[in-house]
């Protein structure tokens, strides 16, 4: 039975002799169901017209992503580290030979994720490198293809010694971010998949409840966000697509851009 992959959004369900009738990750108003209604994959049929991509970001990250692009489009982001490599985010597919090569280049030791959206084919993928996969407790709920090598966690995990996965809340509430210390010659990197999105002016980064119906995020939370990341010294910010990076000054870049946010809540323009 194949387990079944929504073609809007890339995550993968559960294994079933027929496709689901609903994706909830979807049907959520985070989300859309396509213009089309709802269709599904596999992984077959996926490996057959695309092909994955593996590019090195900086010394010891490296981008992993498809062509053509999936659902979303988003890639996803190998941190290796002496203890052992932790791939944040996820694709709705990894080919064979990039499995080989990260492989090569030390395996999977743990699988953690952004928030839902980003899911992909995770179990696949902890399949394929026998890892674990740690996800907040907040989000029991989006899990759609369960398995045994899933670990939920409250506030904080640290997936191999040296990094950390963090829960931020705003766009769900377990939206998380992953702290890479040894990232950006040691000025340490934040990775934050589209929880804190990286914007096309990438000096700056945003929030928001649902990105593509434009629903933005109270006041609160978003002032709450900047002060969970404030504990994370950091110089760069990966976003969770090819390029969305904030190269340098990453922690002013989220301090401004929620102060930002919040005067224009608050109707205020700049001088």
């Amino acid at each position: 039975m194949p387990a079944w992959i929504c073609t809007t959004c890339g995550v993968q369900h559960a294994d079933t002799g027929r496709p689901p009738a609903h994706c909830p990750i979807c049907e959520d108003e985070r989300q859309y169901v396509g213009w089309g209604g709802q269709q599904w994959t596999t992984r077959e049929d996926l490996a057959a017209a695309h092909r994955s991509v593996l590019r090195e970001e900086e010394p010891d990250l490296l981008g992993v992503g498809l062509e053509p692009a999936v659902a979303i489009g988003q890639r996803a982001l190998l941190v290796r580290t002496p203890a052992g490599n932790v791939l944040w985010d996820c694709v709705p597919l990894l080919d064979d030979a990039a499995v080989d090569e990260i492989n090569a280049l030390g395996g999977v030791a743990a699988i953690a994720m952004s928030h839902p959206h980003f899911y992909g084919a995770h179990v696949d993928l902890a399949d394929a490198f026998d890892a674990r996969v740690l996800l907040p407790s907040a989000d029991r709920q989006w899990v759609q293809r369960p398995s045994p090598r899933i670990e939920f966690f409250e506030d904080s995990v640290a997936p191999v010694p040296g990094v950390t996965v963090a829960r931020i809340g705003g766009h769900f509430d377990g939206a998380a971010v992953l702290h890479w210390p040894a990232g950006s010659d040691d000025r340490g990197a934040l990775l934050t998949g589209d929880t804190v999105t990286v914007v096309q002016d990438r000096n700056w980064v945003s929030f928001m409840w649902s990105y593509p119906n434009l629903i933005p995020l109270d006041e609160h939370t978003v002032a709450d966000i900047a002060r969970r990341v404030e504990q994370f010294a950091f110089d760069r910010v990966y976003g969770g697509w090819w390029g969305r990076i904030v190269v340098r000054d990453g922690a002013a870049a989220v301090r401004r851009s929620a102060d930002r946010y919040i005067a224009r809540l608050h109707g205020e323009r700049p001088s």
